[in-house]
This record gives structure tokens, C-alpha cells and sequence, in this order.
């Protein structure tokens, strides 16, 4: 594969700190993605990510092929000059999309085919059309076409599911030419199944790909378990790659994966909370909503250095909320962005100097701590 670069910069125990390298810029890893689906980071404009502290964001293959179409934003340069961002994009390849959202789906060897959620229109997704979409919108790191398997699952379904997506991976990275610092990645299924995550990971390290992504994970199986399904699956991966679980998380997932040896993450929950009143701070997640925040003139979050901190009390805040303007999403979002970037800053950081044990040790204190209201 002509592939993307990554470098692995130090470690602390199973705890890693590296480099990735693409055809639009490096990112310093473990990381996070805030969530673009439709090209564009909700409540966020490209200039406001970027001052967050991000150097990647995620882009949803499912959701751009039915509007504006991946041709349309092909011909009009490509995705990065159509969301005028000029760092790197990673793009789902929108399995777990059609399993959610689609309606009156038909899932066989040769792909999926389904019913759009937006109107109705009948559209395909095959492997070779997935790696099609992700090329034409020129993502620096596509993934392989897989299915994701519900949650629970018996052992017999998990394994039908998991060895179906490998096929898929194969039929995906058959078609894939991806030019220079651009790669494709493959996910390892395999429900809470340890063997078939040996399996599916076995599987896909010989057809070889840039990186690997743990994917049916944060699907209702809970933390506990979701460390002992890295536990089993990460020691499989080979170590000069890089490792994507996706879909996580919330702030303890991602420490405790990040200890586990994960280098990349992406979730919705930081602007998906920032839209409805939440916000991570050091001591907890609070609801802004609250009245106990209606007179008080204290930032979120002391020593932020994001725009909602700098500027604005909890009290104007709550007051937004309450009156339902825009602004209050938008402050929101950009706090739970800029944490979520300080985290990964400060997990870094620990990695570089030995002490990451220390560091989660001090999180979970803190967290345990203060201002908290649980999500």
C-alpha cells in the first residue's frame, strides 16, 4: 500500500506516544477526532476546531454519499477544500450508519443495500464502492466496509458477522490505491469473543493494512468489558502501526484505553453534550441547565484557555440554555472540544516523561472530586 507514516515516539508500560503522518500534515498521538459527519463539526466553524487544539476530524462516508453526493464534492475539489480544512480527515466507511439509520436494509455477501433515512431513495453500499466514495472525497485515511455486529451476540452470529467483514476487508483492499500519504485501514470485529478477535485480527494483518481499527466496541457492553475485549484484541496488533477504536468515548474510556495501547479516538459525546447543556470539566460532567448555576459567576472550567472560559460565567450560560440562543450550544462545544484536546495534550505528555500511571491515578482522583454531576 502506498500508505501514511507512523512513527512511535515513546511508551510508558502498554501506553503509547507516536506520530502519524499524512498528505495533509502529522497528528500527535494517542488522539482525538471531534466528529464531522456531514462535513462540518456541529455548532463548530473549521477555524474554531483548529483552535481547539484538533489536527484530525472524522467525516462519515454513508452520510456524504447521500448529500451532497461524494462526485459533487469531488468536483468541487475534494472534501478538505469543500470544509476549507486542510488537515487530515479520516472517513467511516458507513457500515455502522446503514445498520443504524437506513431503513429496509439487505445485507448479503455483496454489500448492503438499503433505503436512504433522509427520503427513502434505494442506494448500495459494496466494499468496492465504499473504497470508491472515500477516494473520490480523497480522505487521508479510509476504512474498510464492515458490519457492525449487534450488541449482544451469540458466538455463532459473531463469528458469521466478523468473518463476513473480512471478506469484505479483502474485496476493499483489492480495489484501494490510495496515492502517497494516504491508507486505508482495517477493523477487527469480533463481538466480546476473544478467539474471534484473534481470528479477525489474524486475519487482517496478513492481507496487511496501514493501520487497525477495534470496531462493535461502546455499543451497550459497558466499560469493564469493553477493557477486557482491548485487553485480548491489542496484544494481536502489530506494534508500528497505529490502533483506532472507534466510537469512544467518554473521558475514562479513553484514559483507560490509551494505558491499553490505543492511539486514536473519535466520539460524538463532546459536541453532542456541548448541544444539549453538558460540559466536562477536570471534576466531572455538569449540566449548565441546573439552577444552581444561574448566579454564578465562576468560568467552567478554571485555567481553560477556550473561548466559553475566557469570556462568559456559568450564569450567562445557564441563562442561554434557558433561553434557548444558539451561542450556548456553540460555547459548549467548543469547551467540550477544547478539554477533550487538553486530555489528549496531557496523556501525551505523562507518556513522554513515565508517568502515565500516575497521571490516570490523579484523573480518576479528580474526577471522583468536586464539581461533578455524572452523565
Amino acid at each position: 500500500m502506498s500508505g501514511i507514516g507512523f512513527e512511535r515516539l515513546g511508551s510508558d508500560g502498554t501506553a503509547r506516544r507516536g506520530r502519524l503522518d499524512t498528505a495533509h500534515g502529522s497528528v500527535a498521538t494517542p488522539a482525538f477526532m471531534p466528529v464531522g459527519t456531514a462535513a462540518t463539526v456541529k455548532a463548530m466553524a473549521p477555524e474554531a476546531v483548529r483552535e481547539t487544539g484538533a489536527e484530525i476530524v472524522l467525516a462519515n462516508t454513508y452520510h456524504l454519499m447521500l448529500q451532497p453526493t461524494a462526485e459533487r464534492i469531488a468536483g468541487l475539489g475534494g472534501l478538505h477544500e469543500f470544509m476549507n480544512w486542510q488537515s487530515p480527515i479520516l472517513t467511516d466507511s458507513g457500515g455502522f450508519q446503514v445498520m443504524s439509520l437506513a431503513k429496509l436494509r439487505q445485507l448479503d455477501e455483496s454489500g448492503v443495500r438499503f433505503r436512504s433515512h433522509l427520503d427513502g431513495s434505494s442506494h448500495e453500499l459494496t466494499p468496492e464502492r465504499a473504497i470508491e466514495i472515500q477516494a473520490l472525497l480523497g480522505s487521508d485515511i479510509s476504512m474498510v466496509l464492515d458490519e457492525c455486529t449487534s450488541y449482544p451476540a451469540s458466538e455463532d452470529d459473531a463469528a458469521k458477522s466478523m468473518r463476513l467483514s473480512l471478506r469484505w476487508a479483502e474485496r476493499c483492499l483489492a480495489v484501494s490505491r490510495p496515492p502517497p500519504g494516504q491508507g486505508l485501514f482495517g477493523i477487527v470485529q469480533g463481538s466480546t469473543y476473544g478467539e474471534l478477535r484473534a481470528e479477525s485480527a489474524a486475519g487482517l494483518i496478513d492481507l496487511g493494512f496501514d493501520g487497525y481499527a477495534i470496531g462493535g466496541l461502546a455499543v451497550g457492553e459497558g466499560q469493564t468489558e469493553m477493557f477486557r475485549v482491548l485487553d485480548v484484541s491489542l496484544p494481536q496488533l502489530p506494534a508500528e502501526r497505529p490502533r483506532y477504536l472507534m466510537g469512544v468515548g467518554k473521558p475514562a474510556d479513553i484514559v483507560g484505553a490509551v494505558g491499553r495501547g490505543i492511539d486514536m479516538f473519535d466520539c460524538v459525546l463532546p459536541t453532542r453534550s456541548g448541544r444539549t447543556g453538558q460540559a466536562f470539566t477536570a471534576g466531572g460532567a455538569l449540566n449548565i441547565r441546573n439552577a444552581r448555576h444561574r448566579e454564578d459567576p465562576r468560568p467552567l472550567e478554571d485555567g481553560c484557555p477556550c473561548a466559553a472560559c475566557r469570556s462568559y460565567a456559568r450564569a450567562y450560560l445557564h441563562h442561554l440554555f434557558r433561553a434557548k440562543e444558539m451561542l450556548g450550544p456553540m460555547l459548549l462545544t467548543t469547551h467540550n472540544l477544547t478539554y477533550y484536546q487538553r486530555l489528549m495534550a496531557e496523556l501525551r505528555a505523562a507518556i513522554e516523561v513515565g508517568r502515565f500511571a500516575e497521571f490516570a491515578a490523579d484523573f480518576a482522583d479528580r474526577q471522583a472530586a468536586g464539581d461533578i454531576e455524572p452523565l
